[in-house]
Protein backbone atom coordinates (compact mmCIF):
# COMPACT_ATOMS: atom_id res chain seq x y z
CA UNK A 1 0.00 0.00 0.00
CA UNK A 2 1.54 3.53 -0.78
CA UNK A 3 2.44 6.08 1.58
CA UNK A 4 0.20 8.64 2.14
CA UNK A 5 0.66 12.63 2.52
CA UNK A 6 0.09 14.00 5.43
CA UNK A 7 -3.01 16.30 5.88
CA UNK A 8 -1.35 19.67 6.65
CA UNK A 9 1.14 18.92 3.42
CA UNK A 10 -1.72 17.60 1.46
CA UNK A 11 -3.30 21.03 2.00
CA UNK A 12 -0.37 22.78 0.92
CA UNK A 13 0.02 20.33 -1.91
CA UNK A 14 -3.41 21.54 -2.64
CA UNK A 15 -2.73 25.04 -2.84
CA UNK A 16 0.15 24.46 -5.01
CA UNK A 17 -2.54 22.73 -7.18
CA UNK A 18 -4.76 25.11 -6.99
CA UNK A 19 -2.22 28.10 -8.68
CA UNK A 20 -0.56 25.60 -11.28
CA UNK A 21 -4.51 24.71 -12.68
CA UNK A 22 -4.63 28.51 -12.84
CA UNK A 23 -1.59 29.06 -14.78
CA UNK A 24 -2.73 26.44 -17.02
CA UNK A 25 -6.48 27.25 -17.78
CA UNK A 26 -5.49 31.17 -18.23
CA UNK A 27 -3.52 30.82 -21.89
CA UNK A 28 -6.47 28.70 -22.60
CA UNK A 29 -8.68 31.27 -21.72
CA UNK A 30 -10.78 29.31 -19.72
CA UNK A 31 -9.94 30.88 -16.28
CA UNK A 32 -14.12 32.11 -16.91
CA UNK A 33 -17.14 30.70 -14.88
CA UNK A 34 -18.49 27.59 -15.63
CA UNK A 35 -18.63 23.67 -15.69
CA UNK A 36 -15.06 23.24 -17.74
CA UNK A 37 -12.93 25.30 -14.94
CA UNK A 38 -15.08 23.66 -12.05
CA UNK A 39 -14.42 20.12 -13.38
CA UNK A 40 -10.44 20.95 -13.53
CA UNK A 41 -10.15 22.07 -10.40
CA UNK A 42 -12.40 19.06 -9.58
CA UNK A 43 -10.28 16.83 -11.12
CA UNK A 44 -7.10 17.79 -9.51
CA UNK A 45 -8.85 17.56 -6.19
CA UNK A 46 -9.40 13.86 -7.25
CA UNK A 47 -5.92 13.04 -8.50
CA UNK A 48 -4.68 14.67 -5.04
CA UNK A 49 -7.31 12.92 -3.39
CA UNK A 50 -5.65 9.26 -4.65
CA UNK A 51 -2.32 10.12 -2.61
CA UNK A 52 -4.17 11.92 0.86
CA UNK A 53 -5.93 10.74 3.96
CA UNK A 54 -9.91 11.67 3.59
CA UNK A 55 -9.56 13.55 6.51
CA UNK A 56 -7.58 16.03 3.93
CA UNK A 57 -10.57 16.66 1.68
CA UNK A 58 -12.18 19.18 3.19
CA UNK A 59 -8.75 21.32 3.02
CA UNK A 60 -7.77 19.82 -0.13
CA UNK A 61 -11.30 21.47 -1.62
CA UNK A 62 -11.24 24.92 0.42
CA UNK A 63 -7.54 25.74 -1.08
CA UNK A 64 -9.12 24.86 -4.84
CA UNK A 65 -12.24 26.84 -4.45
CA UNK A 66 -10.18 29.75 -3.37
CA UNK A 67 -8.36 29.51 -6.88
CA UNK A 68 -11.56 28.50 -8.83
CA UNK A 69 -13.16 31.36 -6.64
CA UNK A 70 -10.33 33.87 -6.98
CA UNK A 71 -9.44 33.54 -10.41
CA UNK A 72 -12.22 31.75 -12.51
CA UNK A 73 -15.21 33.16 -11.23
CA UNK A 74 -13.88 36.38 -10.13
CA UNK A 75 -10.91 36.98 -11.55
CA UNK A 76 -7.68 38.85 -10.79
CA UNK A 77 -7.56 37.23 -6.93
CA UNK A 78 -10.39 38.47 -5.95
CA UNK A 79 -12.75 36.21 -3.68
CA UNK A 80 -16.60 36.76 -4.27
CA UNK A 81 -19.90 35.06 -3.15
CA UNK A 82 -22.32 34.48 -5.52
CA UNK A 83 -24.87 33.11 -2.71
CA UNK A 84 -25.04 29.47 -0.21
CA UNK A 85 -25.94 27.82 -2.83
CA UNK A 86 -23.72 27.75 -5.15
CA UNK A 87 -20.82 28.34 -3.64
CA UNK A 88 -21.97 25.32 -1.39
CA UNK A 89 -22.25 23.44 -4.51
CA UNK A 90 -18.90 24.29 -5.48
CA UNK A 91 -17.59 23.21 -2.41
CA UNK A 92 -19.48 20.24 -2.26
CA UNK A 93 -18.02 19.24 -5.29
CA UNK A 94 -14.50 19.73 -4.64
CA UNK A 95 -14.98 17.95 -1.84
CA UNK A 96 -16.55 14.78 -2.95
CA UNK A 97 -14.17 14.86 -5.56
CA UNK A 98 -11.09 14.54 -3.24
CA UNK A 99 -12.84 12.52 -0.82
CA UNK A 100 -14.24 9.19 -3.21
CA UNK A 101 -10.69 9.91 -4.35
CA UNK A 102 -9.24 9.09 -1.22
CA UNK A 103 -11.88 6.25 -0.10
CA UNK A 104 -11.20 4.76 -3.48
CA UNK A 105 -7.48 4.38 -3.17
CA UNK A 106 -7.97 2.94 0.29
CA UNK A 107 -9.67 0.20 -1.13
CA UNK A 108 -7.79 -3.08 -1.77
CA UNK A 109 -6.71 -3.79 -5.00
CA UNK A 110 -7.10 -7.57 -6.28
CA UNK A 111 -4.56 -8.65 -9.14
Amino acid sequence: MRERLPVAMSAATALLLGAATALALAPLGELRPGWFALTVFAAGGAALGTRSHPAAAPLIAAALWLFHNGFAEHHHARLGWDGWAVETRHLALLTGAALLAALAARLPHRP
